[in-house]
């Protein structure tokens, strides 16, 4: 005898989808949205389902996070403070239903092998949200990049590649051009932090060599005009690939510029902020205690309040388009406080639960409605994720992953009650607006009265689809006036 549907109705509320916000109950059947229908409206078929009263509440749809580093290691040695059972618990609390991660494999190994492992791993520590991979590639040879064949089977959609960090993560000019023509002939998505590393370290030589050793210097070896020359830099590679590129974490004004040059010039070009950009600025490490400062170091930089302005309005009108979080932990103690100078310092912030509510703040300041702030951070990196039109989306067919936020409540961020396992918060005491009460994750609660739910840890493993293929143009064909 089959066993009878699971059914719930989400009741009363207001629904959120980038196109419309209006009054509307969601009817779940076995963790899929069946329908959204006007209140009320779900019949009696429904009658004996479990009902969810969001009476007062937005429901929105789960959060996805495109650009977390969990349970990874850095520099060799240094192993992030969340893995993915706590990294992902900070997550759903946070109202993010679906995170994309990173795969690095070692020297030598494999990408099959590297994913296979990565996957394990992951699994094994039962995540509390849904997951995917990127795979990281370093100055790959012939034989990496034939291996790139056989990611989407392997439900992999995108690559990650570094300009930064000389002799550890950084690929040169003509690795990437190889990587970028071998993705766009499999619809492959090519992740790239932009900073010239090169250019960095000469930096670097010079303010150590005049003594200047605080947090401050972090972002001061690291202007905006060293991401900008890597925008222009990736963009135009991406450009002669026929490559879709995805620019992670565009912190400043100048990068922005050239993302949205790059685009009027005919590239494909996609691009994240992270919500501390929105929040923090670099005048909150200068003349700091170390470990006030210390714990905001990330790369790259906070920059200027002028900056961060100009982000929230690009995240507004578009020109950015996904809210990611980059959420990178480390413990401040041990970590990120250190005697020596700044270069020891772990560069990565905590970030992934406060995201959604940093975004909201765009929606109670008035800088752009709910549905934009819906898009930003669940549409359409789910659409670039290869993971639309199952997540991200509050329509039938898709995966009932559900967020249901107080609009009339404050939330105050602290490292005493967030659920990440680093050990300090960069956003401590922020007072916002709003407050997720409850999270659903394919129809199941996750998150009740801003609580998790102790049998929650039922996140999976989330192949993803790649791009249309479309072979690379001819050099010839690429000109200035194009």
């Amino acid at each position: 005898m089959s066993e009878s549907p699971r059914r719930t109705v989400v009741a009363g509320g207001t629904v959120v989808t980038p196109a419309t916000t209006e009054p509307a109950d969601v009817l779940v059947e076995d963790g899929v949205v069946v329908a959204v229908v006007a209140p009320g409206g779900a019949g009696p078929a429904w009658a004996g389902a479990e009902r969810i009263d969001a009476a007062g509440l937005l429901v929105l749809p789960g959060g996805v996070d495109v650009h977390t580093h969990l349970d990874a290691v850095f520099r060799g040695t240094v192993r992030t403070a969340d893995d993915f059972e706590t990294g992902t618990a900070a997550a759903v609390a946070g109202g993010t239903t679906t995170i994309v991660d990173f795969c690095r494999p070692e020297a030598g190994e494999p990408l099959a092998a590297a994913l296979a492992g990565w996957r394990e791993r992951a699994a094994a520590q039962r995540p509390w949200a849904d997951y995917g991979a990127h795979v990281i590639l370093v100055q790959p040879d012939a034989a990496a990049l034939d291996e790139l064949d056989a990611l989407p089977g392997l439900g992999v959609s995108s690559i990650k590649m570094y300009m930064a960090y000389p002799g550890r993560m950084m690929s040169d000019d003509g690795a990437i051009l190889r990587a970028m023509q071998r993705a766009a002939e499999l619809g492959l998505l090519v992740l790239v932090h932009a900073e010239n590393g090169h250019a960095i370290d000469v930096l670097v030589d010079e303010a150590l060599a005049a003594g200047h050793v605080e947090p401050e210097w972090h972002g001061r070896t690291r202007p905006p005009l060293t991401e900008a020359e890597a925008v222009h830099r990736a963009a135009t590679l991406a450009r002669m690939a026929g490559a879709r590129l995805y620019v992670v974490h565009v912190s400043s004004a100048a990068a922005l510029a050239e993302v949205e040059r790059a685009r009027s010039a005919g590239a494909a070009v996609h691009a994240e902020t992270c919500s501390h950009y929105l929040v923090l600025d670099e005048s909150m490490l200068e003349g700091r205690p170390r470990e006030l400062a210390a714990g905001l170091v990330c790369s790259p930089p906070a920059r200027s309040a002028s900056d961060r302005e100009r982000l929230w309005q690009a995240l507004a009108d578009g020109g950015l388009e996904v809210l990611s979080s980059d959420h990178c932990p480390f413990a401040l103690h041990g970590q990120k406080i250190v005697d020596e100078d700044f270069t020891h310092i772990m560069n990565g912030l905590p970030g992934v639960e406060q995201r959604l509510l940093i975004a909201y703040q765009g929606v109670a300041e008035g800088r752009y409605p709910l549905e934009r702030m819906v898009e930003a951070v669940s549409a359409r990196p789910a659409e670039l994720a290869g993971l639309a039109p199952r997540k991200g989306a509050i329509r039938a067919g898709a995966d009932a992953d559900l967020v249901l936020l107080d609009p009339a409540a404050r939330t105050v961020f602290s490292a005493r009650t967030h659920h990440s396992a680093a050990d300090y918060l960069p956003y401590e005491g922020m007072a916002v607006a709003g407050a997720v009460r409850r999270v659903l994750l394919r129809g199941r609660t996750v998150v009740a009265d801003g609580e998790l739910v102790s049998d929650g840890r039922s996140g999976r493993y989330l192949p993803r689809t790649p791009a249309p293929a479309a072979a690379h143009p001819q050099l010839e064909e690429i000109g200035e006036t194009r």
